[in-house]
């Protein structure tokens, strides 16, 4: 979700905007992403921010709820990761660390995990097909955040964000990702428990960071009390993404917002 809008900032097109333009033109639609993002990410650093939680790699799917919707650069696996790769690039040399999400899959949910728990029941091998494949694509992803999804055909007790084995063999084995894994908001309704109870779960199953963000205190404390000093293995993975960054050279932000502006048609 855009957190920076008008008036005192752009109107970004969304993913779904540019992985539409694949259809008509290829390379106009990797320029598009490949422009997009490196705006984005000199908004960021102008408001003094060095982190941005996309690209999202999730795919649109047919009747699933429209939580993701125009976040996803499409539904289909290989341009999903394709673009995926051009928006981490173009943030990695613009001093900004991606984080691609929500892993393994969030694209079929029915319902809105921040209000209420997704299940999917997709077998494993339609899950490695489509949901996690453009995550096993860009598995070389610096950080990765999860989703607050349950998948049957793996645990169909916990969602990914609280599921050592989601965590353990889609995340790190199947989909080969090694990076820094966040959470998603703990405090978003798809979790139950108090915030202490569902940072502890979603350290116990191996995410790495847990990730909040309505800013009530009482929560908060909750959080840092249940959450761990990073280990050393996590340390490693994020000392090695931070080795990634550019150096966030001079950038003519008119020009590329003209030529995207051109590239969208005026808009």
């Amino acid at each position: 979700m855009t957190r920076l809008k008008p008036p005192h900032w752009r109107a970004a097109p969304a993913p779904g905007r540019l992985g539409g333009l694949m259809e008509e033109d290829p390379a106009l639609a990797e320029e598009a992403v490949r422009l997009n993002s490196l705006l984005l990410s000199a908004e960021l650093r102008d408001v003094g921010l060095n982190v941005n939680c996309i690209p999202s790699l999730d795919l649109a799917f047919p009747g699933a709820h429209d939580v993701i919707g125009d976040r996803a650069f499409g539904s289909e696996p290989e341009v999903a990761a394709k673009l995926g790769k051009i928006c981490i690039d173009a943030c990695l040399s613009a001093n900004v660390m991606p984080v691609i999400k929500h892993m393994p899959g969030h694209g079929r949910a029915m319902v809105d995990s921040h209000l209420s728990l997704p299940v999917v029941s997709a077998s494993l091998d339609e899950l490695k097909e489509t949901d996690f494949e453009p995550f096993r694509l860009r598995a070389d992803a610096p950080w990765a955040m999860t989703g607050h999804v349950v998948y049957t055909a793996v645990d169909p007790d916990r969602p990914a964000t609280a599921s050592p084995k989601v965590v353990e063999e889609v995340i790190r084995d199947y989909i080969g990702f090694q990076g820094l894994l966040l959470t998603d908001d703990l405090s978003m309704e798809a979790l139950s428990g108090d915030l202490g109870q569902r940072t502890a779960a979603a350290m116990t199953a191996g995410c790495d960071i847990a990730l909040h963000c309505n800013g009530k205190a009482d929560e908060m404390q909750a959080v840092a009390a249940n959450s761990r000093i990073m280990s050393e293995e996590a340390r490693n993975r994020a000392m090695a993404a931070d080795k990634r960054l550019g150096n966030a050279e001079d950038f003519a932000f008119k020009e590329a917002r003209a030529r995207l502006n051109e590239i969208l048609g005026g808009e």
